[in-house]
């Protein structure tokens, strides 16, 4: 006989996967831009004004080292090392990083799990760790601008041969960032990252400026009306036309042989209180540059030459307002919002003060605090525009002062602006040009 059969207690474990509550913001309402198209595809939409190239001067050898601008080909000190003091605007040498400029780490995305679908590369947020300092050499982050009075700011670093060939092919959509973005192929293989939006047409201008005195930039174009074939997005599609047509789109392309490799920090870089990024920190006050988070820097390694190039490569906050708004037609590519914007705030006798960066006090106040965090980020970007030395942002206003009236026009020609807003664009950065010349 069987004994007694004990009660059976059957103990089940479910797995419950984490609920994830998205807070979705309150959405910042899209205005027209002074002169944008209406939402309708232009039935023959108008070329670009062309112009005739003004010659190219002839490039000037940059020396291996020991440049303005360029870190010289060592090991990087370590991070105990003595600060050397800061060079005057004449001096080559390049000090060592201050040891008390504090790191400033970005946040990283986790990992994908090891059983998630593999995403598209553009849709992963890689490289975007700053840069070490042990892994820093051959590093520049301005270079001789040589005859900047011969430049070209129509067709800018790319030249009129550079420019995005016709028919483009789609290849895949990057979902990061605020704006929409995707990747296509022109007719010559050469690959493009689209944006579409508010963004599209100052980042144009912005680059041009940049590149005029100096700085590293990605080669930008301002196509008006583009065919992208097979074009399939998840966002933006509103900015779409026709199935596959878009106005006013950038085209970026990195420099050739180049790759992305990290971010840097504006707190903690090899160049920190060196004339050249001084320099960049004046020209950013000069844009209205207002979005200045570590990750819109990137660095670049040379396939070829090894030489590691430092820039700001998103620009598209520019030409608007001091700091973000609750719309984004106020604070990105506004002409009234530029001409009504603060420029130098404040001088001594040593330094001066710029309104941009600034805290985007209106904001918190108008979203009753609820946007308090993005304030509390965004405030700890004033530095940048403050306490610079004044030669130094006389040094730069003397290079720009060299850009003609023409050039500047065709900067902003080179974004597709209208011609009553270039006109405002103009007088104000030849006034600002001329602060800075007076300091």
């Amino acid at each position: 006989m069987f004994p007694l059969v004990r009660r059976l207690v059957v103990l089940s474990a479910l797995c419950l996967a984490p609920i994830c509550v998205t807070l979705s913001g309150a959405s910042l309402s899209a205005q027209s831009q002074p002169g944008s198209p209406a939402q309708s595809t232009p039935q023959n939409p108008a070329p670009l004004p062309q112009q005739a190239t003004p010659p190219q001067s002839p490039t000037t050898p940059q020396p291996p080292a020991q440049q303005p601008g360029t870190l010289p080909e060592q090991p990087a000190p370590p991070a105990s090392a003595t600060p050397q003091q800061r060079p005057t605007s004449n001096d080559p040498a390049i000090p060592a990083q201050p040891a008390t400029a504090p790191a400033e780490a970005t946040p990283q995305q986790p990992p994908a799990p090891a059983t998630s679908p593999r995403q598209p590369k553009s849709a992963r947020k890689d490289n975007d760790k700053p840069l070490n300092r042990a892994d820093i050499h051959n590093a520049s982050l301005w270079r001789d601008p040589g005859n900047i009075a011969a430049k070209d700011l129509f067709y800018g670093e790319g030249g009129n041969n550079g420019q995005p060939v016709a028919p483009f092919k789609f290849l895949d959509e990057d979902m990061n960032g605020t704006n929409p973005k995707f990747d296509i192929e022109d007719a010559n293989g050469r690959k493009w990252r689209v944006k579409l939006a508010e963004e599209a047409r100052p980042e144009v201008v912005a680059s041009r400026l940049l590149w005029a005195v100096g700085y590293y930039v990605n080669d930008d174009y301002l196509l008006h009306v583009a065919t992208i074939n097979g074009l399939t997005m998840k966002r933006g599609g509103k900015r779409v036309h026709n199935g596959d047509q878009v106005i006013d789109a950038r085209f970026a392309r990195k420099p050739a042989k180049d790759t992305k490799i990290a971010i840097w920090e504006w707190k903690s870089n090899p160049f920190r209180d060196t004339r050249e990024f001084n320099g960049l920190r004046v020209m950013m006050a000069v844009l209205n540059n207002w979005d200045l988070k570590d990750v819109n820097n990137a660095v670049y390694t040379n396939k070829k030459t090894g030489r590691q190039t430092f820039l700001v490569s998103d620009i598209g906050a520019t030409f608007a307002t001091n700091s973000l708004q609750t719309s984004r037609a106020k604070d990105k590519g506004n002409v009234d919002s530029y001409v009504d914007s603060k420029f130098i705030t404040r001088t001594t006798a040593t330094t001066v003060d710029f309104g941009t960066p600034s805290a985007p006090t209106g904001v918190l106040i108008k979203t009753a605090g609820i946007m308090a965090a993005d304030y509390s980020r965004r405030k700890g970007f004033d530095w940048i525009g403050n306490d610079i030395p004044r030669e130094d942002a006389r040094w730069i206003g003397s290079m720009l002062g060299q850009l003609s009236h023409q050039q500047l026009v065709d900067a902003f020609r080179a974004g597709n602006f209208p011609p009553e807003a270039i006109d405002q664009y103009v007088t104000v950065l030849e006034n600002r040009i001329a602060q800075l010349k007076a300091l």
